[in-house]
């Protein structure tokens, strides 16, 4: 099933519950001649308990569980792999397209990494099966794309990563305190899917994340950042990694249709449409060692964003095959921050976590039937 404008889109004979937003599982009760307040006791059972299995939903009666399971399932993508890291890193591999179809040579999977930190645990979530924007530094881009991820198959990260850590359980901790869209995938060009599961994240009956925790990664997507600002305010990220547009053209190539001064008006304009004017746009800027990360390329950024509300997270690039880049020297990365923080900019060092189990940043791959040919390519060429 897809989720569209709010809308339900089914494929097969049953839809899938659980990536329904407020509104679509509303709509769908009403479908089946059902009071709306129905959204919600569903909403709880899913979402805060757990529960994918209708005979458990106690205060529905019993020709409501009936009919539930003529029509509906919940279902989350299935844990195909779960990797833990020695600093308490855990990345899962999800299959893609139907259980039991990945072991048959005709599925996908994506990853999804858990990272701890103190009393706060931030989920990194997918959003595409693979990645068309092809940045050069990115492990997900090398792998292709083959398609969108459904709401059921997002939001299912987080119920399927909730549940492994047992945050359903009665009186359990909450776990996953953070959602970050900064998985697998251009989270806008994925927009209805990625609106309505951050809605999902988001609501009291659901998993009741406040909007600063909850983040929107994007590369550039202009036509559809414009658009996220009027449809929600939750926090936003930026993958910019140049501070000019003929470096910028090379490492993320959307940037050649929509280049920084557009990019960066567009961001503006978003994080002006915030209540809280205490909110600040997260640069995110991977460093490659002597391709972006010379102390004229901090100045250099440093000027670019003066103007702007901005925090500037630096991440020391996590080497991967396919590309000859290596990761940042430890002097240059502290000379960029210290250049940083003497213009004024609040810059910090994104710890690496998970390289141990290729979860750090840039290094997700998951398994990807690639529609673009991009991977073989890639790999050719690397021969």
């Amino acid at each position: 099933m897809t989720v569209e404008s709010g809308l339900i889109a089914t494929t097969g004979d049953k839809t899938n519950l659980l990536g329904l937003s407020p509104k679509a599982l509303i709509d769908f009760f009403e479908s089946i001649g059902e009071k709306k307040f129905r959204a919600t006791q569903l909403l709880k059972w899913i979402h805060q308990n757990g529960v994918d299995n209708f005979d458990e939903m106690s205060n529905l009666s019993k020709s409501l569980r009936e009919k539930l399971k003529q029509v509906a399932v919940i279902e989350a993508p299935a844990i195909l792999q779960q990797l833990d890291s020695k600093d308490g890193t855990r990345k899962f591999l999800f299959e893609i397209g139907g259980r039991g179809s990945f072991a048959a040579g005709n599925s996908n999977a994506v990853e999804t990494v858990f990272i701890p930190e103190g009393d706060r645990g931030t989920l990194c979530v997918s959003s595409q099966v693979g990645c068309s924007l092809d940045c050069s530094f990115c492990a997900t881009g090398k792998q292709g794309f083959n398609r969108d991820l459904t709401g059921a198959e997002i939001i299912g990260q987080v119920w399927a990563a909730a549940k492994s850590f047992g945050q359903f359980e009665d009186g359990a901790n909450r776990t996953v305190t953070n959602v970050v869209m900064m998985g697998m995938g251009e989270p806008l060009m994925n927009f209805d899917n990625v609106v309505s599961s951050m809605t999902l994240m988001m609501d009291d009956n659901a998993y009741g994340l406040s909007k600063r925790r909850v983040t929107l990664s994007t590369a550039g997507v202009v036509p559809a950042l414009d658009k996220l600002g009027e449809v929600t305010d939750v926090s936003l990220a930026v993958s910019l990694h140049a501070p000019n547009d003929e470096l910028r053209n090379k490492l993320v190539p959307i940037n050649k249709k929509y280049p920084l001064a557009m990019l960066l008006d567009s961001a503006k304009r978003y994080i002006e449409g915030v209540p809280d004017n205490r909110r600040k746009i997260t640069i995110e800027y991977t460093l490659i060692d002597q391709v972006n990360d010379r102390p004229h390329h901090a100045h250099e950024l440093a000027e670019l964003l003066k103007d702007i509300p901005v925090k500037i997270n630096l991440i020391p690039f996590n080497p991967f095959d396919l590309v000859d880049y290596k990761r940042v020297s430890n002097n240059a990365l502290r000379r960029f921050q210290d250049i940083l923080i003497a213009a004024g900019h609040i810059a910090t060092i994104r710890t690496t976590r998970g390289d141990d189990i290729d979860a750090a940043c840039g290094q997700l791959a998951g398994e990807v039937n690639d529609r673009t040919r991009r991977s073989a390519r890639y790999r050719q060429a690397s021969e």
